[in-house]
């Protein structure tokens, strides 16, 4: 099968050269919409053998940290974002077309609505599995935080110290918006959470016993390789080395902020964004992410001394409204509005949001379908919004079915959901 994904080969890769995107999503019952631990029997009917990772139709399928998670990624940096919603929706079904053998289908969200994650959580028993042994023993992978959480993560290069400050600083001033477009996990345990973006409080403290690992999600505020070994990388290395004797976990990729620098491919990763509804609804929101990251890269708004200025503290605040409330959260810092040309005192974030959009959208183009998609975010709200509206007030576990199958649908149908 051929790819319809141009991937970028050039070594090293420039801003914006490339985009490299993950979608997790759950294994579910077909009948119960229970969660399914058929990850590996998925891969080994796919490639013929148990495996981490197996490569079709130019993209890649890999296992993550539980049984009933299945990852689908771009295999290498696409040239565009446009392309991968076909792309991803293509191996969606075929995913889901093994997956009818075992009685399983594909769920999107962030989070299982009703799992629970400290008696229902069957780690990954196969290759690597001492790494997630290792964190099991260490964390506790039972629990929401690491047993029942699935996001979008996209990967933005850059080539030595320059793009990195410029990127990282665009990076960070993004992060605390993001929730207010793609919260999508208002509910777990059955029932309404105090958070829009449940996915990210569960994440923000699933490492709490070595705190330097997920810092404040927003990362501090250093823009060259050498600062980020000196404040990043080594107090995580000492703080957790007790715990890891046998140094299993001390490599970059233990790091779990929001944004992780990556110096063996030279990538931003960013992992605050919530598991949409189809994969065309993921790509309408990395636009608007990359579109807002790539104007502040260009300084459209405000200088890089300006968005190097900010501490993590500063932004880890309006990161935890938008993770409470989303779109509905009052950002009344003038100073963090003034980065993007505003002079008001207090915006909600979903108006700021869509503010931004209209700025961008005339300059950093836009897809078709994600300007409808993103047109619906702001009319209707995230995803967590929308679950939530199409809930009622007191809401029973065959109501989340409900819901939850209509999502399952939405995913497999390849369309939005609107209640």
């Amino acid at each position: 099968m051929s790819s319809p994904v141009e991937i970028n080969t050039k070594r090293p890769l420039s801003l914006f050269e490339g985009y490299g995107v993950e979608l997790e999503y759950m294994i579910a019952d077909s009948e119960t919409l229970d969660v399914k631990p058929v990850s590996d029997r998925l891969l080994e009917k796919a490639a013929g053998k148990i495996v981490n990772e197996h490569s079709f139709g130019g993209m890649a399928w890999s296992n993550e940290l539980v049984l009933h998670v299945i990852e689908i990624k771009t295999n290498g940096p696409a040239v565009s974002l446009k392309p991968l919603r076909s792309a991803f929706m293509g191996q969606v079904r075929a995913i889901e077309k093994i997956l009818e053998r075992f009685g399983a289908r594909l769920m999107p969200g962030a989070i299982h609505p009703w799992m629970n994650p400290f008696t229902e959580v069957k780690l990954w028993p196969h290759e690597q599995n001492l790494i997630y042994e290792a964190y099991h023993r260490i964390f506790d992978c039972r629990g929401h935080g690491w047993a029942n959480l699935q996001s979008t993560h996209l990967n933005l290069p850059f080539d030595g110290d320059d793009e990195f400050g410029k990127l990282h600083a665009a990076t960070r001033l993004t992060l605390p918006l993001i929730p207010a477009v793609a919260a999508s996990s208002p509910v777990a345990d059955a029932e309404r959470k105090p958070f829009l973006d449940y996915r990210m409080e569960m994440y923000r403290t699933n490492s709490m016993r070595i705190p330097s690992v997920t810092g404040k999600i927003v990362p501090e505020p250093v823009f060259s390789r050498s600062g980020y070994e000196q404040e990043i990388f080594q107090p995580m290395y000492r703080e957790i080395a007790p715990f890891d004797t046998d140094g299993i976990l001390q490599e970059e990729w233990l790091n779990s902020r929001g944004a992780m620098s990556r110096w063996d491919r030279q990538t931003i990763e960013i992992r605050v964004i919530d598991n949409q509804e189809y994969p065309g609804a993921d790509i309408a929101v990395l636009e608007w992410v990359v579109n807002l990251t790539k104007a502040l890269v260009d300084e459209k708004w405000a200088t890089r001394a300006e968005q190097q200025a900010w501490s993590e503290t500063e932004l880890y605040h309006i990161l935890m409204k938008t993770i409470k409330l989303g779109d509905q959260a009052v950002i009344q810092n003038a100073d963090f509005l003034s980065l993007f040309g505003l002079r008001e005192k207090k915006i909600s974030a979903g108006e700021l949001c869509h503010y931004l959009f209209d700025e961008l959208k005339d300059v950093y183009l836009f897809s078709e379908t994600s300007e409808i998609h993103l047109n619906l975010i702001f009319e209707k709200g995230p995803l967590a919004r929308r679950i939530l509206n199409a809930l009622p007030n007191r809401f029973t576990k065959p109501d989340l079915f409900n819901i939850y199958t209509e999502l399952c649908n939405s995913l497999r149908d390849g369309r939005s959901f609107q209640p």
